[in-house]
């Protein structure tokens, strides 16, 4: 019997594919770590949740980017979106009385659209316009950080009404509204990614356009697609970030999300070539992301260091998926 579950055990390490669980091994040992340098700060309950909360708006938006990466494509203009996005969604809720839940629906309907619509204007250029989605989409992130400065003047946004900001700082059975937002967003991406023709299509665009042109798919429109949902989740993101602080900072808010969205993505596994990607990936890379901030500032790195780190990481995520790509 002894002998039965060693070989057994044996057999499972031996057939076990470590390349394809890297970013779950690299979770535990990273949480493993955070755990021993931030103790016992680290492992209460507050501060995990306030991890959460924080990658939840990042997190969001790279649940989108992810199909858009995988589809052979990238999105620069994010952050500037969601400050544009959410500007204009207070402009539309401010032309409400202050207390109408009518003008909260109104906001609510509007930023999801308008970011659908700003998602679709960087695929349509990518896909009909024939531009490199690198150049496409830093054009529009100057173009839309440059739109919502010029409409403010180069301040805050303020909303007027009094329910808008309880949107963003509600709690559901202890977990923060962000938090559950993220999640469901993510089981949704999901199952879109792993059990539809939709989500096949696009791993195949993203492994090789031409067989999968050859293979009658619409690629301009599977191209499309992803970045129009990433529109979508970039809606989401200004909604709930806008009610949390009850305004947008038309110069700093969203500066550096492309970044942190893209980042999630890669340690999340997802191939910068296209063809291959996990949300599950992605949503621990968002969380990972979380972690090494804040055990970052429990450990009492300077803040000046704590950039390089999180690069470090972002390369060595690279790294490993080149080694796995080319065994």
């Amino acid at each position: 019997m002894e002998k039965t579950v060693k070989a057994g055990a044996a057999g499972f390490i031996k057939n076990f594919k470590w390349s394809e669980h890297t970013t779950g091994l690299g979770f535990v040992l990273l949480f493993l770590l955070a755990t021993v340098v931030g103790w016992p700060n680290f492992l209460q309950v507050r501060n995990l949740t306030n991890i959460l909360r924080q990658q939840s708006y990042t997190g969001i938006i790279a649940l989108g980017m992810t199909l858009v990466v995988i589809a052979g494509g990238i999105d620069l203009s994010v952050g500037s979106m969601m400050a544009f996005v959410g500007g204009i969604t207070i402009y539309v809720l401010n032309t409400f009385p202050p207390d109408s839940l009518a003008g909260v629906l109104t906001a609510i309907l509007f930023v999801l659209v308008f970011g659908s619509v700003c998602g679709f204007v960087n695929g349509f250029m990518v896909t009909k316009g024939r531009i490199a989605p690198f150049i496409a989409t830093l054009g529009t992130m100057s173009i839309f950080r440059s739109l919502i400065q010029y409409f403010s003047g180069a301040s805050n946004i303020m909303s007027k009404n009094t329910l808008y900001p309880r949107i963003g700082s509600g709690i559901i059975l202890g977990i923060p509204v962000p938090v559950w937002v993220f999640l469901i967003l993510a089981v949704v991406m999901h199952f879109l990614l792993n059990n539809t023709r939709f989500g096949r299509y696009v791993c195949a665009v993203g492994a090789n356009e031409q067989v999968a042109r050859y293979s009658a798919i619409n690629v301009q429109i599977i191209k499309l697609i992803p970045y129009v949902i990433t529109g979508f989740t970039v809606g989401v993101t200004a909604l709930l970030w806008s009610t949390r602080i009850n305004c947008i900072q038309s110069s700093g808010d969203g500066t550096g999300y492309e970044l942190e969205a893209i980042a999630a993505v890669v340690i999340g596994g997802t191939s910068m070539s296209g063809g291959k990607g996990s949300i599950v990936g992605t949503v621990l890379g968002a969380i990972m992301l979380g972690i090494i901030n804040n055990m970052l500032v429990l450990g009492g790195v300077s803040s000046f260091l704590q950039q390089a780190v999180r690069g470090l990481v972002i390369i060595a995520a690279v790294l490993l998926q080149y080694n796995s790509n080319n065994k």
